[in-house]
């Protein structure tokens, strides 16, 4: 049997693996496995308990996971004979060649990491990068993962979200105010208007009672006499399905009760005269 663990299986240069190195790397990557999962579970634990959101732990366990993994590297290259104090030696001329082509990368790390000290991004969080919003399912060094509405995981780089205009829809509140705009005929009974948008929007399950919601006259415009229906949701990843719910309750309401929503209309005068002038 020792015969057998002592067998090499690499045998480069001053590197010698034998059967026993292998599974003494396979042990310590399991132990250091076993330690990540047991740790996530134990925060996750100690957050449910102490009321808190898993994001705001998170970046406890990033940084315990990224310096597990750095211990268990130095900890392989030792037990295979590769001396760690030659590679940190040499590091700095090495870092000084990575960092000139990889000066991105570097800043997506240091990004990364202020990330996930100042908590200004956090787990579950609606975010919105450009055009792209979407919830935060993971925080990395170099990435934060993202998920759309369309269920398409994005990884987008940390520097992004440090260089670039970022809306967190859930920095400080759970809850967002939104509005719905509604034209309808002239001669429409207003003080009906206002009753019906606000009965709609009260039956709405995802429309908070809290902030109450109102109905604001915003404007007699060329065809229409125009209204914004205001109100507070706190299913902010869902919100544009909030909104079509809240129109189709719209539509049936204003056709059981006769209010018509006008579409644009144009008067077109013609010069008779002119016209007649031309046909001779």
């Amino acid at each position: 049997m020792k015969d057998f663990l002592e067998t090499p299986v690499i045998h480069y240069h001053n590197i010698l693996i034998t059967v026993f190195d292998l599974i003494e790397i396979g042990i310590t990557v399991i132990i250091a496995y076993l330690l990540l999962i047991g740790l996530k579970k134990f925060l996750k634990y100690e957050s449910k308990k102490r009321n808190l959101a898993f994001g705001d732990v998170y970046a406890i366990y990033q940084i315990i996971k990224y310096f597990l993994i750095v211990i268990v590297i130095i900890m392989i290259l030792d037990s295979i004979g590769i001396s760690t104090t030659v590679l940190l030696t040499s590091s700095a001329a090495l870092l000084v060649g990575i960092g000139l082509g990889l000066q991105n990368i570097f800043k997506d790390f240091m990004s990364g990491i202020l990330l996930l000290f100042s908590k200004i991004i956090r787990i579950d969080d609606i975010v919105q990068v450009g055009d792209m919003l979407g919830k935060v399912t993971e925080i990395n060094l170099r990435t934060t993962k993202i998920i759309t509405r369309d269920d398409l995981n994005i990884l987008v780089p940390n520097s992004k979200f440090v260089e670039e205009k970022v809306t967190n829809w859930t920095l400080d509140f759970n809850h967002i105010r939104q509005k719905l705009e509604i034209g309808v005929a002239y001669g429409s009974d207003v003080e009906l208007i206002k009753k019906l948008l606000l009965e709609i929007a009260e039956k709405n399950k995802d429309v908070l009672a809290s902030p109450k919601p109102f109905v604001r006259f915003t404007d007699f415009a060329d065809s229409s006499l125009n209204f914004q229906l205001i109100f507070w949701t706190n299913n902010i990843f869902g919100m544009e399905n909030v909104k079509s719910e809240l129109r189709f309750a719209i539509d049936k309401a204003f056709r059981d009760n006769n209010i018509t929503i006008p579409f644009p209309q144009r008067t077109i005068w013609i010069n008779k005269e002119k016209s007649d002038e031309k046909d001779d």
